[in-house]
């Protein structure tokens, strides 16, 4: 496990004329939009060639003896928050979700009967939106459906992510009785002048009153979610946020980078621009946060995560056993995901398929009988070999590039345009090169998905793309 002091700054780079520390030039030169990750190919590259006849056939494929995980997407919010980029909405009647949640039964009775056996499931994941929009009643309906076309493992994780702020005991009751076990809390900043420009309001009391009760009825791992970059966020007060949450002893925190893409989610134009931090101070509010974790107890895991040294996730990463899909890092070995409603994505051996993210659309498609597959890739040799890598680096900062290139019987050659790329990288410290493998330092941590970017083979000509998020 990494137990050295907090990262400092130490590079030997010439600045510019200013006199600025070596990171904020690292910044300025390699703070482009990168993708996240979470799959490769990446969401941009799916195309609609891939539709419900691919998503069947791989369905009828799936091996007997593997065990699959769940997602399950709830699209529905109590407020709009507006620096959110999820596929939600919001709603403050019981029909839209009473329709909805149907037509997810529904979808599962139709991808099971696609299954030619009963499939056991490891994880299942409710996101959103808002999971706990759904009315106790409901989720005791669909858990219902899903114990009855699945096999749950006696170990399954069931995690969802929750609102605080429509948060009540009973439905952490009953979500506990259907085996919920694992939470994710959205925190953000608990600075109210940050609330207010995010239109996120939500005291630390209703947090820590969350918490509490989640683990009074048995909810043994909390994870919280933090965002930096946010309007009006200052790295004194996102510090502060820090101090108050470690109290609360959270098992994980995943520390994210707002994604400002106002052209994807319109939502997204009622933040002022100008109240936004640039690159430079979004570096130093990611730093200073990452830094005040481990000094608290927490372990970095991959990009962005942290975790206590007992979480399962720190256990995965130390032993080499760590994973990324579209729901961030796990330590679910399970290698398919089966997605359900609007918007969902999922994994499987063949390649990715994801539904329509218009509600509309995709309830239509699931009362015809039909799937909702709108877009999606299969994968290629190559796709396989260049996600092996990215894999690698963004769980564990290093990858061996041999035992890649003899599994898919790929020549060294093919790495050069990379190789080519990183130099620079190494010439400014971001990265190790010794012999077959590449290793990210402490200091091109920050810089992981800019890394990863080296060996995307659909960016083209490696320039940044207004498609993808803000590189840090």
């Amino acid at each position: 496990m990494d137990q050295r002091p907090p990262l400092k700054c130490n590079l030997k780079h010439d600045c510019d004329p200013a006199g600025d520390p070596p990171s904020s030039c690292l910044v300025d030169k390699y703070d482009g939009r990168v993708p996240r990750y979470t799959s490769y190919p990446t969401a941009v590259n799916f195309r609609t060639d891939i539709g419900p006849d691919q998503y069947r056939s791989w369905l009828a494929a799936l091996p007997r003896d593997q065990p699959l995980s769940l997602y399950l997407h709830i699209p529905f919010c109590e407020r709009l928050c507006w620096y959110c980029a999820c596929h939600t909405g919001v709603t403050h009647r019981r029909q839209p979700i009473v329709d909805y949640l149907k037509s997810l039964m529904a979808e599962i009775d139709l991808v099971t009967a696609s299954i030619p056996h009963r499939p056991v499931v490891s994880a299942v994941h409710l996101g959103g939106g808002s999971p706990n929009m759904l009315s106790t009643s409901d989720l005791a309906r669909l858990f219902t459906r899903l114990r009855e076309r699945f096999a749950f493992a006696d170990q399954a994780v069931i995690a969802a992510e929750l609102d605080p702020r429509s948060l009540t005991h009973e439905w952490i009751t009953v979500a506990a009785d259907l085996g919920l076990n694992r939470a994710s809390l959205g925190v953000q900043d608990l600075d109210p002048a940050v609330q207010a420009a995010i239109n996120r309001i939500q005291p630390f009391e209703m947090l820590e009153w969350s918490i509490a009760t989640l683990r009074f009825e048995g909810v043994d791992s909390v994870n919280l979610d933090i965002v930096y970059g946010l309007p009006r966020q200052t790295t004194h007060g996102l510090a502060k946020t820090i101090d108050q949450l470690v109290k609360l002893e959270p098992d994980r925190v995943a520390l994210f980078g707002y994604a400002h893409v106002p052209w994807m989610m319109p939502r997204q134009k009622l933040i002022r621009e100008d109240e936004l931090p640039d690159a430079r101070q979004r570096y130093q509010q990611q730093l200073v946060a990452a830094n005040k974790l481990q000094e608290a107890g927490y372990i970095p895991i991959g990009l962005d995560h942290f975790s206590l040294p007992a979480d399962d996730l720190a256990i995965a990463a130390e032993n080499g056993l760590l994973r990324r899909n579209f729901q961030g890092y796990t330590s679910d070995d399970a290698t398919t995901v089966i997605g359900f409603g609007a918007s969902s994505i999922s994994t499987l051996r063949q390649g990715f398929a994801q539904n329509h993210p218009d509600i509309r659309k995709w309830r239509e498609a699931i009362v015809d009988g039909r799937f909702a597959t709108y877009r999606g890739t299969a994968l290629t040799h190559d796709d396989r070999f260049w996600s092996d890598i990215i894999q690698a680096l963004m769980c564990d900062l290093e990858v061996d590039f041999a035992p890649i290139l003899r599994q898919w019987n790929m020549s060294a050659s093919a790495l050069a345009p990379a190789l080519t790329r990183l130099h620079e990288m190494e010439r400014d410290g971001l990265v190790r090169l010794c012999g077959s493998v590449l290793a990210v330092t402490r200091l091109g941590r920050p810089f992981l998905r800019t890394i990863c970017a080296s060996f995307d083979q659909y960016i083209v000509d490696h320039s940044p793309t207004a498609h993808h998020a803000r590189a840090i």
